[in-house]
């Protein structure tokens, strides 16, 4: 598009160069390397998988470090807004738990040498983050509508969307949970679990780290 022109995020594919801007990416494209590179030598067939924001039961609710949306489970179920950075427009891609075991699966009962690289398990789809706010609230029959603090986090990208066509083509694997399916799921599973909300310390902590602005 012409400059000035709106622009649409577009699912990002495995060949994409890196452009860091975290530690914890810079981490997970070592470990991948390592892995593919490793098996190069010692002619193991190797696959490497990229999981998208993952999200469904067992995942921790007292922990403000955790996916986005155990995160806002936990506060709607203290009865506190969900805390949204920016503005709450930012998407990412939401797989759930069930969609990622498959793909594991898929990946493991492949023939030794019938495929070997880097694949997205991903649906492809964008999710802002303030739609998995609200349609936790909805699932969860509450009326707590989200903060947005409209600050940012050093690091955070603004869209992060996968690919999802080679996995689709070669591990035979596609997404198949919507959004609201796995957020009841997780609202199921989180019933008989004890939340201890620590989201406010964790903010507090960002801010005197100067990692808010």
């Amino acid at each position: 598009p012409a400059c000035g022109e709106p622009l649409e995020p577009v699912g990002t594919a495995e060949d994409k160069p890196p452009q860091h801007t975290s530690i914890y990416a810079i981490t997970k494209k070592t470990q991948e390397e390592m892995a593919l590179c490793f098996g190069a030598a010692y002619r193991i067939p190797t696959v490497s998988l990229r999981f998208f924001n993952v999200y469904g039961s067992r995942q921790a609710l007292s922990n403000p470090y955790t996916g986005v949306a155990a995160i806002f489970m936990g506060r709607l179920r203290s009865g506190k807004p969900p805390l949204i950075f920016e503005d709450g427009a930012q998407s990412r891609d939401f797989i759930h738990v069930s969609d990622v075991a498959e793909a594991v699966v898929r990946s493991v009962e492949l023939e030794a040498d019938e495929v070997t690289g880097t694949f997205n398990v991903c649906t492809g789809r964008p999710i802002t983050i303030r739609q998995v706010a609200e349609t936790l609230a909805e699932r969860l029959g509450v009326e707590v509508p989200p903060r947005v603090v409209g600050r940012y986090r050093v690091g955070d990208i603004r869209h992060c969307i996968g690919d999802p066509s080679q996995a689709r083509l070669r591990l035979g694997f596609e997404a198949r949970t919507p959004l609201d399916e796995g957020l009841d799921e997780l609202i199921r599973w989180s019933d008989a679990v004890e939340v201890l909300d620590r989201v406010e310390d964790s903010f507090d902590e960002l801010e005197r780290q100067g990692l808010v602005q």
